[in-house]
């Protein structure tokens, strides 16, 4: 009997050890989840492409596009389909680079680059990149 209680204290151990090393997790599905909220509305018109160089950073491709490395998540939501974390670009890909006054000015456009820049924001909260998060939320907040 005590090694039958034994067995099943163990297993809840690991369980419970298990559950909280993946809960909070940023994986794949949380990047789909935002691109699923806020793609809709992005204008693709008049859009550039991109391919990634090695070395190359998405906040150093946004600078470069946009002259505010902070807007990239408006880059990973138009090329939602090539890249889903910012932290896994790859030479070679090929990215999509909305216009981005023409998001800017478009009411509903604005609204998806606020919600993606926001739960970006987020995202890099968890990772432990406040400088970026609140960066991102002070720009989000102003449109």
């Amino acid at each position: 009997m005590k090694k039958a209680v034994f067995a099943v204290l163990l297993i809840l151990c690991v369980l419970l050890v298990f559950s909280c090393s993946t809960s909070g997790r940023i994986t794949d599905d949380t990047f789909r989840r935002i691109y699923d909220r806020h793609a809709s509305n992005l204008i693709l018109d008049g859009a550039q492409r991109y391919t990634v160089r090695s070395g190359d950073t998405l906040f150093e491709i946004s600078e470069s596009f946009y002259r505010e490395g902070l807007y990239y998540p408006v880059i990973m939501l138009a090329s939602k389909d090539v890249v889903l974390d910012p932290d896994k670009i790859m030479p070679g890909m090929v990215l999509t680079i909305p216009n981005l006054q023409a998001n800017l000015d478009n009411p509903r456009s604005r609204a998806s680059v606020r919600g993606v820049m926001l739960d970006t924001a987020d995202i890099q909260a968890q990772r432990g990149r406040n400088e970026h998060a609140a960066g991102m939320r002070s720009i989000a907040n102003g449109l």
